[in-house]
């Protein structure tokens, strides 16, 4: 099953899910963006790197077998324990995320709108930690919950752009995950800009309340 193997090949060789994902990652990390690159990418490697990253005989495998992994897996489960690794390697707790979201250039396929990400990113290092996607049908703002929900970022600043700025989002990254934040304010919230503006604050915490 698609558990542990993938379907014999051609030439008889048969790859494990996780030695395909393995060496999809890897060739991403490096730059590879569809399934060719990913077999081109597999095919300059040595036998002992093959090995390494789990091909029972240290062949590569080829794009047909990458596309058939590929589309077989939960890529959010997939990519949420990558981000979660990831950040394991990189400890969160006091340090600044930026949440960005972006639209995957040549993603779009045919009448299938393209992807659009959003995701958690380290100041600095630019390393990142977690991304979901955002569905055609929905935005940003309900998604960071999601975004953040498995991070330990406690004591640490989240920042985003005026999007993110909603009362919710605030209280949650305070409350929920005991960290701070640095949102933007403009004219898409003009009464929350007006009253910063009119008292002549610095910052406006979640719990504020507006009575206007």
């Amino acid at each position: 099953g698609l558990h542990n193997w993938v379907g014999a090949t051609a030439d008889g060789i048969r790859y494990k899910v996780q030695s395909v994902l393995a060496i999809s990652v890897c060739a991403t990390l490096a730059g590879a963006r569809s399934f060719v690159a990913i077999a081109e990418w597999a095919a300059e490697q040595s036998r002992e790197v093959l090995l390494k990253l789990g091909s029972k005989h240290g062949r590569p495998p080829s794009d047909r077998t990458v596309s058939r992994v590929l589309h077989a897996v939960d890529a959010e489960e997939v990519d949420r324990r990558i981000g979660a690794w990831v950040a394991k390697q990189v400890p969160l707790q006091g340090r600044a995320i930026s949440v960005d979201g972006k639209t995957l250039r040549g993603s779009r396929d045919g009448d299938k709108a393209a992807v659009h990400l959003l995701s958690a990113i380290v100041h600095g290092s630019g390393t990142v930690v977690a991304q979901v996607a955002v569905g055609a049908k929905t935005n940003e703002i309900p998604r960071i919950k999601d975004l953040l929900a498995d991070l330990d970022i406690k004591g640490s600043v989240v920042t985003a752009d005026a999007m993110h700025t909603q009362r919710e989002t605030a209280r949650f990254v305070v409350e929920k995950k005991d960290a701070h934040y640095v949102f933007t304010v403009k004219n898409n919230q003009p009464t929350l800009r007006q009253d910063i503006e009119t008292l002549h604050l610095d910052a406006f915490p979640p719990s504020a309340h507006n009575d206007r």
